[in-house]
């Protein structure tokens, strides 16, 4: 499985271009993995919610087909490793405004149309560490509400 994960960095998430563009691959793998984290919480990931995660990817990254599916299995892989949020949210903090980092965890929590409370408590603690206002955190939580 690790050497799945080290080339697919290598082939997708790794590049000669420099510090940017490893930077920009790295994150998408850290946004990816909290949204999978997100559909994962109330134990049954849904079709939408499936679906919702890969439009988010393809929306937000702008990749394609193949790309997008095996950024989605690495990412999975990398979520179900990991002890805690941090290696994800540390990239995040800096690439985003408060709304945005919130954002798309919101939508891919309402896709199947019911809120868990584990979902909001998983959402809430990741605006914590990424240090969204309370404020931003309520109007992007009734953005994604109203989204769909």
């Amino acid at each position: 499985m690790l050497k799945q994960i080290q080339e697919f960095f290598r082939q997708h998430l790794v590049s000669p271009v420099g510090n940017d563009a490893d930077r920009e691959r790295a994150l998408r793998l850290a946004v990816a993995a909290l949204l999978i984290e997100v559909a994962h919480l109330d134990r049954e990931v849904t079709p939408e919610e499936k679906a919702a995660v890969d439009l988010a990817v393809r929306g937000h990254m702008g990749l394609s087909g193949e790309t997008v599916a095996e950024l989605l299995r690495c990412a999975e892989r990398e979520r179900a490793d990991s002890t805690d949020y941090y290696q994800f949210t540390s990239l995040i903090n800096g690439e985003y405004d408060a709304a945005r980092k919130v954002e798309l965890m919101w939508r891919i929590a309402y896709a199947d149309d019911a809120l868990h409370r584990y979902e909001e408590h998983l959402i809430r603690k990741i605006a914590e560490l990424l240090y969204v206002p309370h404020r931003a955190f309520i109007a992007t939580k009734h953005r994604a509400r109203r989204h769909d």
